[in-house]
């Protein structure tokens, strides 16, 4: 009430301009028929005077405790992003040592990346022993009720680690990052008051300012959406083991709603990176030597940049045949198979793959873009989640099963030998045995070499949480998980055993995680081939060696196979384009055979 007190002087109103009661003299009247004119005059006159008097009048600064209302910004003053309350240097990391520890997809890796070359330009420098940390930042993910559990165990621990600290030197600042951070802003901030500091997927930028307020002793946060960042002027601090690969974000957000998914609400709509600076990325990663790029999005293959009319069609955008969405077509724009093209031509020896798609995204067009050039990996992920026509429409998929193997068939026919991985869901809502039964069928029909699968966990703010029923007993969707990954392991012990006695281009990760005598790394098709450590032929039918190191191409040939990986012998260094006329007379001898 004080405060409306203090304003009530702006809304009294000047006694001229009080209403005048009708008075029935006739002198009165006649009066007032003459002087009309005059009174118009005076009321302009009076009104002039009070809009001189708002202008000259005070601001809401002078209700401001402390603040001078006479400070007013010139005319000419440009807007700044800058906050008034810190000062630039304060801003600054001072060589304050941060701690990553990154959780969930390949677009949280790249988000680390990213937000740490924001801190890196404020002079953070980063560790990765948390006991010399002064800041951690978790990023996270809340895909899954597992994966969320997972941080508020690592929480706990961190805040044992942070008490401890207080006795002893500067405190440690605890920071979550991503989709969490979205998801349960409120309660990460309340609960037993564990986190310093919050910051959105798109709130990475602020990561300077959010620091320096918690660095003075208060929680800060933002976990604001946006419709058109893509963090595309800044230019990642790649982190890949060994330098060999590196994941490319083109894209952020998602606009397929699926009724389980988290993604739109946490990442927020979708929106693509332009094309330039999605080649300038990949180009500066050719410099310096990188073998593997995987481009990334939550829906990498609706990729569309109309940033560059100039360059733009109107067409609308292509999907798979039988497949709809539940937004309008969008029009024009450079599309996912345009930047596939600019991307592959930069570096024929640098291996193309991309993640996550979605199974409407796959036009002819990219198909046979694939099958085309030599370096984008013939390995597609098509995620199904389900074998039943009648929980895909219940997850809002946008496809029937028929749909979805019309396109699986496409995609064989197109692209001979292609690899497929998936993703499945198991206990959907609704979901009956019969449903489960077909899911099975389907992954038999398929025939994938790696899965994901996981048992449904439903999340806040989807539809499926506002519309449907979570009915299927958790120990049902556990037995139900278990038979998914034992069909899956079936099939893909399959697929991988019809490929003994072939050689496969394998770039090299380094060594075995259960040998050192072994070395480690991935073909095409995106299977662990794991061989002998020793000295290969420099090139096919060279009698000149060399040791084999991490980001060589070697090509291996397969003497045994499991559900997992592939086990060899080396017989050569080579690259992609030195290995293109072997591997494709094998793979006619292949299909000619079968």
């Amino acid at each position: 009430m004080e405060c409306l007190r203090t304003l009530r002087p702006l809304f009294l109103i000047p006694q001229q301009w009080l209403p005048i009661r009708c008075i029935q003299h006739s002198y009165y009247c006649s009066k007032l028929a003459n002087v009309s004119v005059t009174s118009r005059e005076t009321r302009s006159t009076t009104l002039d005077k009070f809009k001189t008097q708002l202008t000259s009048g005070p601001s809401f600064l002078d209700f401001v405790k402390g603040v001078s209302g006479n400070k007013i910004p010139a005319a000419n003053e440009r807007y700044s992003d800058r906050h008034a309350y810190l000062s630039e240097d304060s801003e600054m990391g001072n060589s304050r040592k941060v701690c990553f520890e990154t959780y969930g997809c390949q677009m949280n890796v790249n988000d680390t990346e990213i937000a740490w070359s924001i801190l890196q330009k404020k002079g953070y420098q980063r560790t990765n022993d948390l006991h010399e940390a002064d800041v951690v930042l978790l990023v996270t993910c809340s895909i899954r009720e597992k994966a969320e559990q997972t941080i508020w165990n690592r929480l706990q621990q961190l805040t044992a680690m942070k008490r401890k600290r207080l006795k002893s030197r500067t405190p440690m600042k605890i920071g979550i990052l991503g989709c969490m951070a979205e998801r349960l802003k409120t309660e990460l901030l309340e609960r037993e008051k564990l986190v310093d500091v919050l910051a959105g997927p798109d709130a990475y930028r602020d990561l300077p300012r959010l620091l320096a307020v918690a660095h003075g002793g208060q929680q800060a946060s933002n976990v604001l959406l946006s419709l058109e960042e893509t963090y595309a002027d800044i230019m990642p601090v790649h982190h890949a083991p060994h330098g060999y690969s590196a994941f490319v974000s083109i894209m952020r957000g998602c606009d397929n709603m699926c009724s389980y998914c988290i993604v739109p609400f946490t990442r927020g709509r979708e929106r693509s990176r332009p094309v330039s600076s999605i080649l300038e990325e990949v180009r500066m990663l050719s410099d310096q030597g990188v073998k593997e790029v995987t481009l990334l999005g939550q829906n990498v293959n609706s990729y569309r940049d109309t940033s560059e009319t100039q360059s733009c069609g109107s067409d609308p955008t292509q999907l798979s045949r039988g497949f709809r969405t539940v937004y309008r077509t969008k029009q024009g724009g450079l599309r996912f198979a345009d930047l596939l093209d600019r991307v592959s031509l930069i570096d024929p020896d640098m291996r193309i793959r991309f993640t996550s798609p979605h199974p409407k995204d796959f036009p002819d067009e990219v198909l046979q873009l694939i099958e085309e050039r030599r370096n984008i990996c013939k390995q597609i992920h098509l995620p199904a989640q389900s074998g039943s026509s009648q929980v895909l429409k219940a997850m809002r998929r946008g496809y029937t099963r028929e749909a979805y193997l019309d396109l699986v068939e496409n995609i064989k026919r197109i692209i001979p030998g292609v690899s497929l991985s998936s993703d499945f869901i198991s206990g959907f809502c609704g979901e009956t045995e019969d449903d489960h039964q077909q899911t099975l069928s389907l992954i038999r029909e398929v025939g994938y070499n790696v899965g994901f699968l996981f048992a449904y966990s439903m999340r806040k703010k989807t539809h499926a949480f506002h519309s449907l029923q979570d009915d299927v007993p958790a120990e049902v969707k556990q037995r139900r998980l278990e038979e998914c990954i034992g069909a899956f392991r079936e099939e893909a012990a399959r697929v991988n055993g019809a490929l003994i006695g072939s050689t496969q281009l394998v770039l090299v990760e380094g060594e075995s995680k259960r040998s050192a005598r072994d070395l480690c790394g991935r073909s095409e098709g995106n299977v662990k081939v794991i061989f002998p450590k020793e000295d290969v032929a420099v090139q096919p039918a060279d009698s000149n060696s060399a040791p084999i190191s991490p980001g060589d191409y070697v090509l291996v040939k397969i003497l045994s196979a499991n559900s997992q990986s592939l086990r060899g012998r080396a017989l050569s260094h080579s690259s992609l384009t030195h290995s293109e006329s072997l591997l494709s007379h094998q793979l006619d001898g292949h299909v000619a055979s079968a």
